[in-house]
C-alpha cells in the first residue's frame, strides 16, 4: 500500500506527497497533461521538442542539468501521446533546488532563438536517426497512419514530418507552452525522505505565486468504429521480413482494458507465452514475436510483431498467428493459465514499485487517469478478471474488420 497526501494550490497545481524515511534520496516528478494527440496536424511533435526545450535555460537559469548536478541531483523526462512527464532525483536535503528549477522554468522558460535552433536541430537529428535512416524505422508512421482515420494517435511522438519541426517559429512554441505548461495543467509528486508539512510550505513558496493559467480542455476527434480490415505491404532495404498486425482496443480506463491486458501476456509476453512457444520454438516461422499494447488514454492499439526466419512468407507467419488467435477464440484459457498472468502482473506491479521514483511517476500517472489512489487498488482489476472475460475479449478485439496487417518485407 503507498501512502501519500494531496492538496491542491489555489493556482489549480495539484500536489502529492509520498513519505519514505528509508531513502536518502527525493524525488520531484512533474507531470504536465500534454502529449502528441493535443498537437495541431499541421505543427506536430511540439510536446516531444518541449522535452528538450524544458532543458535550454530559464530567464534566471542558464543551465538547469549545471544547477541540479552542483546539489548532487540527475533529471531526465519523456513524452508520450498523452502525456510529458519531467523528474529529477537528488539528496533530500537539497529538495529545494528542485523546486527552484521547476518552478523556474514553469515561470519563465527562456524564449531564444538560439535555444529554439540547438534543440530543433537535436529532434531532427533523432528524427532522422531512429525513424527514416534505421531499419524498420518507418514500421509505426506507416501502421498508425493505418490504424487511425481521425484520432491524433495517427501521428508518433516525434511528430508526423521532419517538417514540422523544421518550420517550428518562436511564436509557435510560445503558444504551445503558454496553453499546456501551467499550474491548471500540471502535478507535482514530491517522494522521498520529507515529510509532508515541509513540501507543502515548498509549493506554495516556489509555486504558488505562478498565474493559473486556463485549464486545457481536451477536444480530440473520436475515432469512428472500423468496419473493414486495412492492408499494407511494402519492401525496404531491411535485413529480414518482418510482420505486423494491430487491433483497436479499448482505452485505458474502460473496464475491459485489464482482460485486454492480460490477454497479451498469454499470447506475447516472454518465452512461455502461447506465440512464442507455437511460432518460435515449435514451428520455427518467427525469430522472435511480441505481443503487447499502448495502454493509451484514448482507444489504443494491440500489437503482434515479429521477425520472421529467412525464406519463411509473411502470409504463412500470418496463417499461423491466425491459428493461435482462433484457437484462444474457441478454446479460452485454463484457469492455471490465467493464475499465471495474473502472478506475473502482481510482481511485475511490485517491482515496479520499489523505487522511490517509480512510485513518484506512478502517482503523478494514477492521478491525470483520475485517481492516485488507483496505484494500491488496481490490481483488484486484474484478480477480478475470469477466463470467460479472456474468451469474450478475444472474440470482440480479433475480429479481422478491426484489424490493421503490415508486411514489411526484405528486397531482394
Amino acid at each position: 500500500m503507498i501512502q501519500f497526501s494531496r492538496f491542491v494550490l489555489p493556482n489549480g497545481l495539484k500536489v502529492l506527497v509520498h513519505e519514505d524515511p528509508s531513502t536518502p534520496m527525493a524525488v520531484l516528478n512533474v507531470l504536465y497533461d500534454v502529449g502528441s494527440r493535443d498537437e495541431d496536424p499541421s505543427k506536430t511533435g511540439f510536446a516531444h521538442l518541449f522535452e528538450h526545450l524544458m532543458f535550454g535555460g530559464s530567464i534566471n537559469v542558464a543551465e538547469y542539468d549545471d544547477e541540479l548536478q552542483k546539489a548532487g541531483g540527475e533529471n531526465n523526462a519523456y513524452t508520450t501521446n498523452d502525456l510529458t512527464n519531467y523528474y529529477c532525483q537528488l539528496p533530500a536535503a537539497n529538495i529545494e533546488t528542485a523546486f527552484w528549477l521547476e518552478s523556474d522554468r514553469m515561470l519563465s522558460l527562456a524564449f531564444s532563438k538560439k535555444s529554439l535552433d540547438v534543440q530543433r536541430k537535436v529532434v531532427c537529428e533523432e528524427f532522422k536517426e531512429h525513424y527514416i535512416n534505421k531499419p524498420y524505422g518507418d514500421v509505426w508512421f506507416k501502421m498508425r497512419e493505418m490504424a487511425y482515420e481521425q484520432h491524433p494517435y495517427k501521428w508518433m511522438t516525434i511528430g508526423k514530418e521532419l517538417k514540422h519541426i523544421e518550420q517550428a517559429s518562436l511564436d509557435d512554441v510560445k503558444k504551445f507552452f503558454f496553453k499546456h505548461y501551467t499550474p491548471a495543467n500540471a502535478i507535482l509528486v514530491v517522494a522521498g525522505n520529507i515529510v509532508t508539512e515541509q513540501v507543502y510550505e515548498l509549493a506554495v513558496k516556489w509555486f504558488g505565486d505562478i498565474p493559473a493559467g486556463q485549464r486545457y480542455e481536451r477536444n480530440v476527434p473520436v475515432e469512428p468504429e472500423q468496419r473493414e480490415a486495412r492492408r499494407m505491404d511494402i519492401t525496404a532495404e531491411v535485413p529480414v521480413d518482418a510482420f505486423l498486425k494491430t487491433w483497436h482496443m479499448p482505452s485505458r480506463m474502460d473496464p475491459r482494458y485489464y482482460p485486454v491486458d492480460l490477454i497479451t501476456d498469454i499470447l506475447g509476453s516472454g518465452a512461455s507465452s502461447r506465440l512464442y512457444q507455437s511460432l518460435v520454438k515449435e514451428q520455427q516461422l518467427f525469430t522472435n514475436v511480441d505481443c503487447y499494447h499502448f495502454g493509451s488514454s484514448d482507444g489504443g492499439l494491440l500489437c503482434i510483431d515479429g521477425k520472421l526466419v529467412k525464406g519463411v512468407a509473411p502470409e504463412k507467419a500470418e496463417a499461423a498467428v491466425m491459428e493461435q488467435l482462433q484457437k484462444l477464440q474457441q478454446v479460452g484459457v485454463t484457469v492455471a493459465e490465467l493464475e499465471k498472468v495474473k502472478n506475473k502482473t502482481e510482481s511485475t506491479m511490485a517491482f515496479e514499485d520499489m523505487t522511490v521514483m517509480n512510485r513518484a511517476a506512478s502517482l503523478a500517472y494514477y492521478e491525470l487517469l483520475g485517481d492516485a489512489n488507483l496505484m494500491n487498488t488496481e490490481l483488484e482489476q486484474y484478480f477480478a478478471v475470469t477466463a470467460d472475460d479472456i474468451l469474450q475479449e478475444s472474440r470482440k478485439i480479433f475480429e479481422e474488420t478491426n484489424s490493421h496487417t503490415l508486411y514489411y518485407r526484405a528486397k531482394g
